[in-house]
């Protein structure tokens, strides 16, 4: 049914259909209730001023009150401006406008106190504002209703067509008291009186027209806490459902093949975190349900030797196994070294991959159908119809978050029963982050390194710096080393000014001439089997520097590289440099990562640059790329089949708050877990309306 909230934006006053047009393609905002839910970004309170002398062109947005002591029009035509010098007891400012100035040049007048807002910066030596917002000082008190005054995203198109920030604060103003006693409460009474929240219309309210900062902070934390209470909701209701519903295989057995590998062929001890993890495995794996469980581990944790033992748990139940990876680099390296493991206790590791020979393939089908084969390993090419297990006990997903949930799905209904599920990460997921995306599954946590393993040091220099780097580098080559150079761009692009591959090449090439020094070069446009040739020259030490892209980001294992150089380190995310240190700093040598950038970087790119030097520990790491750059842009979160399109709430910020979400939730489902009761009854239908157009992935993790 129809609700006030979904009106057309067209009929609000101070809209029209030009602006609802405009309002739908670039927010996204086609009704009331899309208005009422684009919430400010920020707050300004509007009753405190800065005095001139207290300006500087690092502020955000500011206000100032005083009076123009002087106007003029400059300029011919096109290049036409209006300019004002605003004067208080400290200082003057120049105030210039580009757009508009025959309109402001009769309005604004010499010898009158205004106030103005905007933001300031330095052009030639000294601060002016560059098309501040300008009123009046008594119209301005006048009209002051709110203190805190909202601040909205916005698109260049908007405002080109004055619908800036100030243009969509005074639509909320037409808005809100429409709303007024027509609203639908989303939140059963009994959460809101027992935890003193506002009422949805009040927290609304206050969010875009803040009566004070205490209701401001009230009615964020009601909003907040809604919006995470209910994917927490859905999250607790997918794991009840696979609880109820998705009877497992029992691994009840530790047979032959695992006690024979684990007491004659362990390439190294297990640490004790390795430990941990394999009984809480094993443990879930035995339950009779299907086990759904992520298994998060920094870069040479040991993920791998634990998903392997895993796999001889499933053999030794007479079982199958498969392990899915992102890239064909990847897929090989761990068909070459688990086909050596297994290869004393007589099991059938297959490798198919894109480039797998058809000749091969209607053998390996056959091999899998029968059940000789064991252990298939390979790229998403394992999703392919043909491919059919006999039985197919434990699926593991190597950087899960580079498949697609429908990927993921094709894998498990390859069995008429679903298959255990082990999901790998070695890009550390924060706390919260991780109980959003992945609460339906149980997390395991390798938080041990292998002993012998050297801290990674991790140092920065900016180009002017290149040449000392270059002879570091001649040093490590010198001891028998091998380095990685990386770059962000395969070649030169206009739009950004970063290091390239090609360039990068030209110089390295003459800095390391053959035939004193050879230089693989791998990046995603080349073919695989060149790929493939580039890499096992590294692999065999027949070249000493690999230049690539971040195709190498994932699983590359070359003991022997103990130097990783990323170009214009500025240009990637706090995951991906980690993900690329860890390429290095797997021998018992002492391994380095050089972050090379340009000489000017954003205060993101200093923070970035600066964890990184700091610290090695990918869970700390992982909480300040959250806290940069929010959930939508860690990678990832697209695919993980709970979408993560928050409105108001910041999985980086707002932890203690999904906290608690997490345990009204907990309790929730477990006193009513089909939300049937009456009390329940507007949770049912608002998450309904929330996702009855969503399928059900909930039993591919």
């Amino acid at each position: 049914m129809a609700t006030i909230l979904d009106e057309n934006i067209t009929y609000l006053k101070g809209v029209g259909p030009e602006k609802a047009n405009l309002l739908a393609s670039e927010l996204g905002i086609k009704t009331f209730g899309d208005l009422a839910y684009h919430f400010p970004y920020k707050y300004l309170d509007r009753s405190k001023f800065l005095a001139i002398s207290e300006l500087n062109d690092d502020l955000s947005f500011v206000q100032v009150k005083g009076k123009i002591i002087r106007t003029e029009m400059l300029g011919e035509k096109r290049r036409q401006r209006f300019t004002a010098t605003l004067a208080d007891e400290t200082g003057t400012v120049k105030l210039v406008w580009f757009q508009g100035a025959k309109w402001l040049k009769d309005r604004v007048k010499a010898n009158q106190m205004y106030v103005v807002f905007g933001k300031p910066t330095e052009f030639n030596g000294s601060l002016n504002f560059t098309h501040p917002e300008i009123e009046e000082l008594e119209r301005f008190q006048n009209k002051l209703e709110f203190n805190w005054q909202a601040f909205y995203v916005t698109t260049e198109k908007m405002k080109a067509k004055f619908l800036n920030s100030k243009a969509i604060h005074n639509l909320q103003q037409h808005l809100l008291p429409q709303l007024k006693d027509k609203l639908t409460e989303t939140l059963p009474g009994y959460l809101i009186d027992e935890h003193k929240l506002l009422h949805l219309y009040d927290a609304l309210y206050n969010i875009h027209l803040p009566i004070s900062q205490e209701l401001l902070q009230k009615a964020q934390y009601r909003l907040k806490l809604e919006e995470l209470l209910y994917i927490q909701l859905k999250i607790l209701r997918i794991k009840h459902y696979q609880t109820t519903h998705f009877g497992g295989f029992r691994f009840e057995k530790v047979g032959e093949h695992f006690n024979r590998f684990y007491s004659e062929f362990l390439p190294f001890s297990l640490t004790n975190a390795q430990k941990r993890v394999l009984r809480e495995i094993r443990l879930d794996a035995n339950t009779g349900q299907q086990m759904n469980r992520l298994l998060q581990g920094d870069v040479g944790s040991g993920k791998t030797l634990v998903a392997l033992m895993c796999m001889l748990l499933a053999i030794d139940n007479g079982f199958q196994t498969c392990l899915m990876v992102p890239t064909e680099i990847l897929a090989n390296q761990h068909y070459q070294t688990i086909s050596e493991w297994m290869y004393p206790l007589g099991i059938q590791v297959e490798l198919l991959t894109g480039s797998t020979k058809q000749s091969k393939r209607k053998t390996l089908h056959a091999d899998l159908a029968s059940g000789m084969c064991k252990i298939l390993i390979g790229t998403h090419a394992l999703i392919e119809d043909p491919v059919q297990f006999q039985n197919l006990g434990l699926v593991v997903i190597d950087e899960q978050h580079r498949f697609g949930v429908a990927q993921r799905a094709k894998l498990w209904k390859k069995n008429v029963q679903p298959p255990h599920v082990l999901v790998m990460t070695a890009t550390p997921i924060p706390r919260t982050l991780a109980m959003t995306l992945y609460g339906d599954l149980d997390v395991s946590v390798i938080d041990e390194m292998p002993p012998g393993r050297k801290p990674i040091k991790t140092v920065h220099y900016n180009d002017s710096k290149r040449l000392r780097v270059f002879g570091f580098m001649k040093e490590q080559i010198e001891l028998g080393r091998q380095i990685y150079v990386v770059f962000p761009l395969i070649q030169e692009s206009e739009a950004m000014d970063y290091k390239d591959l090609a360039d990068g090449l030209e110089s390295l090439s003459r800095a390391f001439p053959p035939p004193a020094y050879t230089i693989s070069v791998v990046h995603g446009k080349m073919k695989p089997e060149e790929k493939e040739k580039a890499m096992e020259l590294f692999i065999r030490r027949q070249s000493q520097i690999m230049i690539a892209t971040t195709v190498i980001e994932v699983g590359v294992n070359v003991p022997n590289a103990t130097v990783m150089v990323i170009e214009s380190a500025e240009r990637f995310g706090l995951s991906q440099l980690h993900q690329l240190r860890g390429r290095v700093g797997r021998g018992a040598e002492q391994s380095y990562c050089i972050l090379m950038t340009g000489n000017k970087l954003t205060t993101e790119g200093r923070t970035r640059i600066k964890t990184m030097v700091d610290t090695n520990d990918g869970f700390e790491i992982s909480e300040v790329d959250l806290k940069l750059r929010g959930p939508g842009d860690i990678e990832g979160t697209q695919q993980s089949g709970i979408a993560i399109d928050l409105k108001i709430a910041n999985l980086g910020r707002d932890a203690q708050i999904l906290t608690f979400a997490r345990q009204i939730a907990e309790k929730v489902i477990e006193d009513d877990p089909k939300l049937e009761s009456p009390q329940n009854f507007v949770l049912k239908k608002i998450m309904e309306q929330k996702w009855k157009y969503e399928f059900n992935w909930s039993q591919i993790s």
